[in-house]
Protein backbone atom coordinates (compact mmCIF):
# COMPACT_ATOMS: atom_id res chain seq x y z
CA UNK A 1 0.00 0.00 0.00
CA UNK A 2 2.74 2.51 1.30
CA UNK A 3 4.64 1.52 -2.61
CA UNK A 4 1.59 2.26 -4.09
CA UNK A 5 1.03 5.91 -2.30
CA UNK A 6 4.51 6.67 -3.59
CA UNK A 7 3.95 6.03 -6.81
CA UNK A 8 1.16 7.94 -7.26
CA UNK A 9 2.95 10.74 -5.42
CA UNK A 10 5.63 9.88 -8.06
CA UNK A 11 3.32 10.33 -10.96
CA UNK A 12 1.26 13.73 -9.76
CA UNK A 13 5.12 14.83 -9.28
CA UNK A 14 5.99 13.77 -12.83
CA UNK A 15 2.61 15.29 -14.57
CA UNK A 16 3.65 18.55 -12.79
CA UNK A 17 6.76 18.56 -13.97
CA UNK A 18 5.80 18.01 -17.66
CA UNK A 19 3.42 20.83 -17.28
CA UNK A 20 5.71 23.66 -16.62
CA UNK A 21 8.32 25.11 -18.79
CA UNK A 22 11.64 26.22 -17.03
CA UNK A 23 13.72 28.62 -19.00
CA UNK A 24 17.26 29.30 -18.29
CA UNK A 25 18.53 33.11 -18.81
CA UNK A 26 21.94 34.63 -18.90
CA UNK A 27 22.47 37.78 -17.11
CA UNK A 28 25.65 40.65 -17.64
CA UNK A 29 26.53 41.06 -13.81
CA UNK A 30 29.39 43.48 -12.66
CA UNK A 31 30.90 44.63 -9.76
CA UNK A 32 31.57 48.15 -8.13
CA UNK A 33 34.94 49.15 -8.02
CA UNK A 34 35.01 53.00 -6.83
CA UNK A 35 32.31 55.26 -6.55
CA UNK A 36 33.19 59.13 -7.03
CA UNK A 37 29.93 60.98 -6.24
CA UNK A 38 27.95 60.80 -9.06
CA UNK A 39 30.31 58.40 -11.01
CA UNK A 40 30.87 54.76 -10.52
CA UNK A 41 33.46 52.63 -11.91
CA UNK A 42 32.40 48.64 -12.97
CA UNK A 43 34.29 45.45 -13.85
CA UNK A 44 32.72 42.26 -15.25
CA UNK A 45 30.19 43.95 -17.63
CA UNK A 46 31.97 42.84 -20.93
CA UNK A 47 29.06 43.43 -23.40
CA UNK A 48 27.23 46.25 -21.75
CA UNK A 49 26.90 49.21 -24.52
CA UNK A 50 27.56 52.88 -24.55
CA UNK A 51 24.41 54.87 -22.66
CA UNK A 52 23.23 51.54 -21.99
CA UNK A 53 21.34 51.51 -18.57
CA UNK A 54 22.63 49.53 -15.90
CA UNK A 55 21.63 48.42 -12.13
CA UNK A 56 23.26 48.63 -8.80
CA UNK A 57 21.12 45.89 -6.65
CA UNK A 58 20.34 48.77 -4.14
CA UNK A 59 18.22 50.14 -7.14
CA UNK A 60 20.78 52.98 -8.04
CA UNK A 61 20.07 53.36 -11.68
CA UNK A 62 22.85 54.21 -14.04
CA UNK A 63 24.19 55.43 -17.55
CA UNK A 64 26.96 53.43 -19.06
CA UNK A 65 29.26 56.61 -20.37
CA UNK A 66 32.61 55.22 -21.07
CA UNK A 67 33.92 51.55 -21.94
CA UNK A 68 37.70 51.05 -21.19
CA UNK A 69 39.20 47.29 -21.21
CA UNK A 70 39.73 47.08 -18.00
CA UNK A 71 36.32 49.21 -16.84
CA UNK A 72 33.39 51.07 -17.60
CA UNK A 73 32.15 54.38 -16.43
CA UNK A 74 28.64 54.81 -15.05
CA UNK A 75 26.87 58.12 -14.96
CA UNK A 76 24.47 57.64 -11.53
CA UNK A 77 21.33 58.90 -11.80
CA UNK A 78 20.84 59.36 -7.81
CA UNK A 79 23.13 60.47 -5.30
CA UNK A 80 24.44 57.03 -4.91
CA UNK A 81 25.35 57.58 -0.74
CA UNK A 82 24.20 53.93 -0.31
CA UNK A 83 25.91 52.57 -3.51
CA UNK A 84 29.84 51.26 -2.55
CA UNK A 85 32.37 48.90 -4.06
CA UNK A 86 31.78 45.66 -4.19
CA UNK A 87 28.16 45.88 -4.93
CA UNK A 88 26.75 44.20 -8.11
CA UNK A 89 25.77 45.64 -10.83
CA UNK A 90 23.85 43.96 -13.79
CA UNK A 91 22.73 45.22 -17.62
CA UNK A 92 18.67 46.27 -17.95
CA UNK A 93 18.91 45.30 -21.88
CA UNK A 94 18.09 48.75 -22.72
CA UNK A 95 19.38 52.48 -23.17
CA UNK A 96 17.85 55.09 -21.26
CA UNK A 97 14.70 55.66 -22.01
CA UNK A 98 11.61 57.98 -20.25
CA UNK A 99 7.77 57.41 -20.21
CA UNK A 100 5.82 59.47 -23.14
CA UNK A 101 2.09 59.82 -23.54
CA UNK A 102 -0.82 62.14 -23.30
CA UNK A 103 -1.31 61.19 -20.02
CA UNK A 104 1.96 63.45 -18.92
CA UNK A 105 0.57 66.62 -19.61
CA UNK A 106 -0.48 68.52 -16.77
CA UNK A 107 1.73 65.95 -14.58
CA UNK A 108 5.56 67.39 -12.98
CA UNK A 109 8.08 64.51 -13.43
CA UNK A 110 11.86 63.66 -13.27
CA UNK A 111 14.03 62.54 -16.04
CA UNK A 112 13.19 59.08 -15.27
CA UNK A 113 9.77 59.28 -15.68
CA UNK A 114 8.90 59.40 -11.61
CA UNK A 115 6.17 61.47 -10.19
CA UNK A 116 6.83 64.62 -8.75
CA UNK A 117 3.30 65.51 -7.84
CA UNK A 118 0.52 65.08 -5.63
CA UNK A 119 -1.53 63.15 -8.57
CA UNK A 120 -0.68 59.68 -8.01
CA UNK A 121 1.19 57.30 -10.07
CA UNK A 122 1.15 57.66 -13.87
CA UNK A 123 -0.21 54.93 -16.06
CA UNK A 124 1.77 51.93 -17.49
CA UNK A 125 2.77 54.28 -20.58
CA UNK A 126 5.21 53.91 -23.52
CA UNK A 127 9.08 54.16 -23.79
CA UNK A 128 11.28 56.40 -25.71
CA UNK A 129 14.71 56.29 -25.92
CA UNK A 130 16.46 60.07 -24.48
CA UNK A 131 18.81 59.77 -27.59
CA UNK A 132 16.73 60.65 -31.22
CA UNK A 133 19.00 60.98 -34.12
CA UNK A 134 17.50 64.73 -35.49
CA UNK A 135 15.76 64.90 -38.61
CA UNK A 136 17.16 64.73 -41.62
CA UNK A 137 17.13 67.84 -43.74
CA UNK A 138 14.76 66.27 -46.39
CA UNK A 139 12.07 65.42 -43.83
CA UNK A 140 12.03 69.02 -42.63
CA UNK A 141 9.84 72.05 -43.91
CA UNK A 142 11.25 75.72 -43.67
CA UNK A 143 10.05 77.77 -40.50
CA UNK A 144 6.63 79.97 -42.00
CA UNK A 145 4.11 79.56 -39.43
CA UNK A 146 4.06 82.24 -36.79
CA UNK A 147 4.95 80.78 -32.54
CA UNK A 148 3.16 83.80 -30.70
CA UNK A 149 4.34 85.29 -27.51
CA UNK A 150 1.81 88.01 -26.72
CA UNK A 151 4.88 90.05 -26.10
CA UNK A 152 5.10 92.87 -28.19
CA UNK A 153 8.57 93.54 -28.53
CA UNK A 154 9.45 89.97 -29.29
CA UNK A 155 6.22 89.23 -31.51
CA UNK A 156 6.94 92.56 -33.73
CA UNK A 157 10.44 92.72 -34.10
CA UNK A 158 12.05 89.52 -32.81
CA UNK A 159 9.64 86.98 -34.57
CA UNK A 160 10.00 83.01 -33.19
CA UNK A 161 8.69 80.87 -35.84
CA UNK A 162 7.69 77.01 -35.05
CA UNK A 163 9.86 74.77 -35.54
CA UNK A 164 12.77 77.43 -34.44
CA UNK A 165 15.34 77.77 -31.33
CA UNK A 166 15.72 80.90 -30.29
CA UNK A 167 18.14 81.42 -26.97
CA UNK A 168 17.24 83.80 -24.52
CA UNK A 169 20.08 85.32 -22.43
CA UNK A 170 21.08 87.33 -19.85
CA UNK A 171 22.28 87.85 -16.27
CA UNK A 172 21.11 86.70 -13.39
CA UNK A 173 17.32 88.06 -12.52
CA UNK A 174 16.77 90.25 -15.90
CA UNK A 175 13.40 87.74 -16.17
CA UNK A 176 14.81 85.22 -18.59
CA UNK A 177 12.56 82.56 -16.99
CA UNK A 178 9.59 85.13 -17.42
CA UNK A 179 9.79 85.67 -20.98
CA UNK A 180 9.28 81.90 -21.73
CA UNK A 181 6.50 81.40 -19.07
CA UNK A 182 4.97 84.03 -20.93
CA UNK A 183 5.44 82.09 -24.02
CA UNK A 184 4.03 78.99 -22.44
CA UNK A 185 1.24 81.30 -21.26
CA UNK A 186 -0.07 82.34 -24.06
CA UNK A 187 -0.44 78.92 -25.78
CA UNK A 188 -3.51 78.41 -24.41
CA UNK A 189 -6.44 77.33 -26.85
CA UNK A 190 -3.89 77.38 -29.47
CA UNK A 191 -3.18 73.65 -29.63
CA UNK A 192 0.16 73.92 -28.41
CA UNK A 193 1.72 71.56 -26.13
CA UNK A 194 4.49 72.95 -23.91
CA UNK A 195 7.32 71.69 -21.96
CA UNK A 196 9.07 73.27 -19.10
CA UNK A 197 12.36 71.77 -18.72
CA UNK A 198 13.67 72.88 -14.69
CA UNK A 199 17.51 71.83 -14.97
CA UNK A 200 19.58 72.60 -12.13
CA UNK A 201 16.84 75.01 -10.47
CA UNK A 202 16.63 75.92 -6.71
CA UNK A 203 13.26 73.64 -5.35
CA UNK A 204 11.39 76.84 -4.36
CA UNK A 205 11.73 78.38 -7.83
CA UNK A 206 10.58 75.44 -9.33
CA UNK A 207 7.66 75.15 -7.14
CA UNK A 208 6.99 79.14 -7.65
CA UNK A 209 7.22 78.26 -11.44
CA UNK A 210 4.37 75.55 -11.00
CA UNK A 211 1.91 77.92 -9.15
CA UNK A 212 2.32 80.87 -11.63
CA UNK A 213 1.46 77.74 -14.51
CA UNK A 214 -1.67 76.66 -12.55
CA UNK A 215 -2.73 80.14 -11.55
CA UNK A 216 -2.84 81.38 -15.58
CA UNK A 217 -4.16 77.82 -16.63
CA UNK A 218 -1.43 76.80 -18.68
CA UNK A 219 -0.79 73.57 -16.79
CA UNK A 220 -2.93 71.65 -18.35
CA UNK A 221 -1.57 71.64 -21.78
CA UNK A 222 2.31 71.07 -20.23
CA UNK A 223 4.74 68.78 -19.00
CA UNK A 224 7.33 69.73 -16.34
CA UNK A 225 10.50 67.79 -16.24
CA UNK A 226 12.21 68.87 -13.14
CA UNK A 227 15.67 67.97 -12.14
CA UNK A 228 16.81 70.59 -8.65
CA UNK A 229 19.91 71.85 -7.55
CA UNK A 230 19.61 68.89 -5.22
CA UNK A 231 19.66 65.81 -7.25
CA UNK A 232 22.75 63.95 -8.95
CA UNK A 233 24.40 65.59 -12.07
CA UNK A 234 23.58 62.85 -14.12
CA UNK A 235 19.53 63.03 -13.26
CA UNK A 236 20.22 67.24 -14.23
CA UNK A 237 22.52 66.09 -17.65
CA UNK A 238 19.69 63.48 -19.19
CA UNK A 239 16.50 66.58 -18.00
CA UNK A 240 16.62 68.01 -21.42
CA UNK A 241 16.84 65.62 -23.50
CA UNK A 242 14.06 63.30 -21.87
CA UNK A 243 12.33 66.65 -22.23
CA UNK A 244 12.83 66.39 -25.88
CA UNK A 245 12.01 62.52 -26.68
CA UNK A 246 8.49 64.08 -24.85
CA UNK A 247 8.20 66.50 -27.36
CA UNK A 248 9.20 64.31 -30.02
CA UNK A 249 6.33 62.08 -29.11
CA UNK A 250 3.83 64.57 -29.40
CA UNK A 251 5.47 66.39 -32.75
CA UNK A 252 5.41 62.58 -34.63
CA UNK A 253 1.51 62.74 -34.18
CA UNK A 254 1.56 66.07 -35.85
CA UNK A 255 1.47 68.31 -32.56
CA UNK A 256 2.95 71.86 -32.32
CA UNK A 257 5.69 71.65 -29.20
CA UNK A 258 7.25 74.54 -27.60
CA UNK A 259 9.43 73.67 -25.09
CA UNK A 260 11.74 75.69 -22.71
CA UNK A 261 15.37 74.24 -21.43
CA UNK A 262 15.74 76.17 -17.68
CA UNK A 263 18.82 76.41 -18.08
CA UNK A 264 21.48 74.92 -20.23
CA UNK A 265 24.30 76.84 -18.52
CA UNK A 266 23.49 74.80 -15.54
CA UNK A 267 23.32 71.47 -17.80
CA UNK A 268 26.88 72.25 -18.96
CA UNK A 269 28.28 72.47 -15.26
CA UNK A 270 27.04 69.31 -14.65
CA UNK A 271 27.73 67.80 -17.87
CA UNK A 272 31.46 69.05 -16.90
CA UNK A 273 31.61 67.84 -13.42
CA UNK A 274 30.31 64.31 -14.81
CA UNK A 275 33.41 64.59 -17.61
CA UNK A 276 36.45 65.16 -15.11
CA UNK A 277 35.29 62.73 -12.51
CA UNK A 278 35.13 60.55 -15.43
CA UNK A 279 38.89 61.66 -16.25
CA UNK A 280 38.74 62.99 -19.80
CA UNK A 281 40.66 65.85 -20.60
CA UNK A 282 39.40 69.75 -19.82
CA UNK A 283 39.33 72.24 -22.13
CA UNK A 284 38.49 75.89 -22.23
CA UNK A 285 37.19 76.48 -18.71
CA UNK A 286 37.69 72.74 -17.54
CA UNK A 287 34.76 72.17 -20.14
CA UNK A 288 35.07 68.60 -22.08
CA UNK A 289 35.84 68.98 -25.61
CA UNK A 290 32.15 67.68 -26.48
CA UNK A 291 30.36 70.41 -24.88
CA UNK A 292 29.51 71.74 -27.91
CA UNK A 293 27.74 68.54 -28.76
CA UNK A 294 26.11 67.75 -26.29
CA UNK A 295 24.01 71.17 -26.66
CA UNK A 296 23.95 70.79 -30.59
CA UNK A 297 22.95 67.17 -31.03
CA UNK A 298 20.23 68.39 -28.54
CA UNK A 299 18.87 71.48 -30.00
CA UNK A 300 18.90 70.13 -33.49
CA UNK A 301 16.10 67.87 -32.79
CA UNK A 302 13.89 70.80 -32.86
CA UNK A 303 12.21 71.27 -36.55
CA UNK A 304 9.04 71.50 -38.34
CA UNK A 305 8.71 68.18 -39.89
CA UNK A 306 7.10 67.28 -43.52
CA UNK A 307 3.19 66.84 -43.77
CA UNK A 308 3.93 63.22 -44.80
CA UNK A 309 6.22 62.85 -41.58
CA UNK A 310 3.12 64.07 -39.12
CA UNK A 311 3.81 67.84 -39.95
CA UNK A 312 4.44 68.68 -36.21
CA UNK A 313 6.73 71.03 -34.52
CA UNK A 314 9.10 71.30 -32.25
CA UNK A 315 9.99 74.97 -31.03
CA UNK A 316 13.04 75.05 -28.49
CA UNK A 317 14.01 78.48 -26.09
CA UNK A 318 16.88 77.50 -24.44
CA UNK A 319 17.98 79.91 -21.55
CA UNK A 320 21.88 80.61 -20.85
CA UNK A 321 23.13 82.63 -18.13
CA UNK A 322 25.82 85.28 -18.64
CA UNK A 323 27.93 86.87 -16.45
CA UNK A 324 28.23 90.80 -16.36
CA UNK A 325 26.77 90.70 -19.94
CA UNK A 326 29.80 88.68 -21.20
CA UNK A 327 28.20 87.79 -24.80
CA UNK A 328 31.44 85.97 -25.72
CA UNK A 329 31.81 83.62 -23.02
CA UNK A 330 32.61 79.93 -24.03
CA UNK A 331 28.91 78.26 -23.64
CA UNK A 332 27.20 81.45 -24.73
CA UNK A 333 29.42 81.80 -27.46
CA UNK A 334 28.44 78.10 -28.27
CA UNK A 335 24.81 77.62 -27.91
CA UNK A 336 24.43 81.64 -30.36
CA UNK A 337 26.15 79.20 -33.05
CA UNK A 338 23.40 76.47 -32.95
CA UNK A 339 20.85 78.75 -32.21
CA UNK A 340 18.58 80.39 -34.64
CA UNK A 341 18.81 83.70 -33.65
CA UNK A 342 19.18 84.99 -29.58
CA UNK A 343 16.54 87.18 -27.49
CA UNK A 344 19.28 89.58 -25.37
CA UNK A 345 17.94 90.99 -21.68
CA UNK A 346 19.56 93.79 -20.40
CA UNK A 347 20.89 94.22 -16.81
CA UNK A 348 20.68 98.10 -17.41
CA UNK A 349 17.24 98.34 -19.01
CA UNK A 350 15.87 96.08 -16.50
CA UNK A 351 17.42 98.38 -13.82
CA UNK A 352 15.40 101.15 -15.47
CA UNK A 353 12.36 99.42 -15.36
CA UNK A 354 12.12 98.83 -18.98
CA UNK A 355 10.55 95.25 -19.01
CA UNK A 356 10.77 92.99 -20.50
CA UNK A 357 14.38 94.13 -21.06
CA UNK A 358 14.92 93.43 -24.53
CA UNK A 359 18.00 94.62 -25.91
CA UNK A 360 16.38 95.19 -29.28
CA UNK A 361 20.03 96.12 -31.13
CA UNK A 362 21.86 92.81 -29.87
CA UNK A 363 18.76 90.88 -29.97
CA UNK A 364 17.93 89.02 -33.74
CA UNK A 365 15.83 86.20 -34.91
CA UNK A 366 17.44 84.58 -37.95
CA UNK A 367 14.23 83.16 -39.72
CA UNK A 368 12.83 86.61 -39.08
CA UNK A 369 9.63 88.06 -41.30
CA UNK A 370 9.48 84.62 -42.85
CA UNK A 371 7.50 83.23 -39.58
CA UNK A 372 5.38 86.84 -39.05
CA UNK A 373 1.95 87.62 -40.28
CA UNK A 374 1.90 89.77 -43.21
CA UNK A 375 -0.12 92.63 -41.31
CA UNK A 376 3.27 92.83 -39.10
CA UNK A 377 5.86 92.65 -41.66
CA UNK A 378 3.71 95.79 -43.25
CA UNK A 379 4.04 98.13 -40.42
CA UNK A 380 7.15 97.14 -38.47
CA UNK A 381 9.78 97.03 -41.14
CA UNK A 382 11.69 100.26 -40.25
CA UNK A 383 10.65 100.24 -36.33
CA UNK A 384 13.74 97.70 -35.56
CA UNK A 385 16.13 99.99 -36.65
CA UNK A 386 14.79 103.33 -35.99
CA UNK A 387 14.25 102.53 -32.41
CA UNK A 388 18.12 100.96 -32.23
CA UNK A 389 18.83 105.10 -33.70
CA UNK A 390 16.75 106.35 -30.91
CA UNK A 391 18.89 103.90 -28.11
CA UNK A 392 21.93 105.11 -29.62
CA UNK A 393 20.68 109.10 -30.10
CA UNK A 394 19.60 108.87 -26.44
CA UNK A 395 22.85 108.41 -25.23
CA UNK A 396 24.45 111.29 -27.48
CA UNK A 397 21.51 113.84 -26.63
CA UNK A 398 22.31 114.29 -23.03
CA UNK A 399 25.70 115.54 -23.83
CA UNK A 400 23.81 117.76 -26.08
CA UNK A 401 23.17 121.55 -24.78
CA UNK A 402 20.84 122.58 -27.81
CA UNK A 403 19.27 119.51 -30.40
CA UNK A 404 17.56 120.64 -33.34
CA UNK A 405 14.34 119.97 -34.41
CA UNK A 406 14.42 116.48 -36.03
CA UNK A 407 16.33 115.17 -33.37
CA UNK A 408 14.11 116.04 -30.50
CA UNK A 409 10.60 114.72 -32.90
CA UNK A 410 12.92 111.39 -33.45
CA UNK A 411 13.99 111.34 -29.25
CA UNK A 412 9.96 111.94 -28.74
CA UNK A 413 9.12 108.80 -31.44
CA UNK A 414 11.54 106.28 -29.73
CA UNK A 415 10.33 107.32 -26.14
CA UNK A 416 6.71 106.42 -27.02
CA UNK A 417 7.74 103.44 -29.08
CA UNK A 418 9.52 102.66 -25.61
CA UNK A 419 6.69 102.97 -23.96
CA UNK A 420 4.29 100.89 -26.28
CA UNK A 421 6.92 97.86 -25.60
CA UNK A 422 6.64 97.58 -22.24
CA UNK A 423 4.78 95.15 -20.96
CA UNK A 424 3.75 93.78 -17.99
CA UNK A 425 3.86 89.81 -17.06
CA UNK A 426 0.93 87.38 -18.04
CA UNK A 427 -0.79 90.51 -19.92
CA UNK A 428 -0.56 88.99 -23.37
CA UNK A 429 -1.37 91.05 -26.14
CA UNK A 430 -3.37 89.13 -29.27
CA UNK A 431 -2.41 89.92 -32.62
CA UNK A 432 -4.87 91.87 -33.77
CA UNK A 433 -4.31 94.01 -31.17
CA UNK A 434 -0.71 94.24 -31.45
CA UNK A 435 -1.02 95.27 -34.98
CA UNK A 436 -3.93 97.90 -34.23
CA UNK A 437 -1.20 99.73 -31.52
CA UNK A 438 1.87 99.67 -33.47
CA UNK A 439 -0.12 100.88 -36.39
CA UNK A 440 -1.11 103.97 -34.71
CA UNK A 441 2.28 104.01 -33.48
CA UNK A 442 4.23 104.41 -36.54
CA UNK A 443 2.06 106.54 -38.03
CA UNK A 444 1.97 109.40 -35.09
CA UNK A 445 -1.20 108.93 -33.75
CA UNK A 446 0.63 108.94 -30.14
CA UNK A 447 3.12 111.22 -30.60
CA UNK A 448 0.65 113.74 -29.43
CA UNK A 449 0.17 111.87 -26.12
CA UNK A 450 2.12 111.79 -22.97
CA UNK A 451 4.13 109.13 -22.37
CA UNK A 452 2.59 108.32 -18.91
CA UNK A 453 -0.83 108.39 -21.27
CA UNK A 454 0.50 105.85 -23.62
CA UNK A 455 -0.95 102.83 -22.06
CA UNK A 456 -4.30 104.31 -21.13
CA UNK A 457 -4.20 105.24 -25.47
CA UNK A 458 -3.23 101.38 -25.91
CA UNK A 459 -6.42 100.36 -24.02
CA UNK A 460 -8.51 102.13 -25.76
CA UNK A 461 -7.34 101.21 -28.94
CA UNK A 462 -7.47 97.42 -28.57
CA UNK A 463 -10.97 97.75 -26.91
CA UNK A 464 -12.02 99.60 -29.81
CA UNK A 465 -11.02 97.78 -32.87
CA UNK A 466 -12.34 94.44 -31.40
CA UNK A 467 -15.97 96.10 -30.64
CA UNK A 468 -15.95 98.13 -34.15
CA UNK A 469 -13.72 95.88 -36.32
CA UNK A 470 -14.05 92.15 -35.77
CA UNK A 471 -14.07 91.51 -39.46
CA UNK A 472 -10.15 93.43 -39.61
CA UNK A 473 -9.11 91.54 -36.54
CA UNK A 474 -10.17 87.92 -37.69
CA UNK A 475 -8.19 88.71 -41.19
CA UNK A 476 -5.03 89.76 -39.24
CA UNK A 477 -5.80 86.23 -36.91
CA UNK A 478 -5.82 84.58 -40.06
CA UNK A 479 -2.47 85.76 -41.50
CA UNK A 480 -4.66 87.14 -44.54
CA UNK A 481 -3.03 90.55 -45.84
CA UNK A 482 -4.88 94.00 -45.44
CA UNK A 483 -6.20 95.68 -48.49
CA UNK A 484 -5.45 99.63 -48.36
CA UNK A 485 -9.15 100.44 -47.57
CA UNK A 486 -9.11 98.00 -44.35
CA UNK A 487 -5.88 99.56 -43.19
CA UNK A 488 -7.46 102.91 -43.46
CA UNK A 489 -10.52 101.66 -41.39
CA UNK A 490 -8.23 100.91 -38.91
CA UNK A 491 -6.40 103.44 -38.54
CA UNK A 492 -9.42 105.77 -38.49
CA UNK A 493 -10.63 104.08 -35.25
CA UNK A 494 -6.90 104.23 -33.55
CA UNK A 495 -7.54 107.81 -34.25
CA UNK A 496 -11.26 107.91 -32.78
CA UNK A 497 -10.15 105.71 -29.63
CA UNK A 498 -6.80 108.61 -28.82
CA UNK A 499 -8.62 111.29 -29.99
CA UNK A 500 -10.21 112.10 -25.66
CA UNK A 501 -6.55 111.33 -24.78
CA UNK A 502 -4.87 113.58 -27.58
CA UNK A 503 -7.48 116.32 -26.81
CA UNK A 504 -6.86 116.55 -23.27
CA UNK A 505 -3.04 117.06 -23.88
CA UNK A 506 -3.52 119.71 -26.22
Amino acid sequence: MLKASLEKTRNALERTLDSNEFSLKAEDVGRIISVSGPVAYASGLNGVTSEELVQAEDGTLGIVASLDPAKVGIILLSTGYSLKAGHEVKRLGRVADVMVGEELLGRVIDATGKPLDEKGTLPHLERSPLEHPAPAIMERLPVASPLETGIKVIDALIPIGKGQRELILGDRQTGKTSIALDAIVNQKDKEVICIYAAIGQRESAVAKVLHELEEHGALAYTVVVVSSGQDAPGLQYITPYAATSIGEYFMSRGRNVLIVYDDLTRHARSYREISLLLERSPGREAYPGDIFYIHSRLLERATHLRQDLGGGSLTALPIVETEAQNLSAYIPTNIISITDGQIYLSPDLFSKGMLPAVDVGKSVSRVGGKAQKVAYRDLVGQMRLSYAQFEELETFARFATRLDDNTKKALERGKRVREVLRQSRYSPLKDYEQVAVMLALTEGLLDAIEVKEIKAAEQKITEKIFRDLPHICQKIRQGDKLSEDEKAALLASCRQAVAPIAGTME
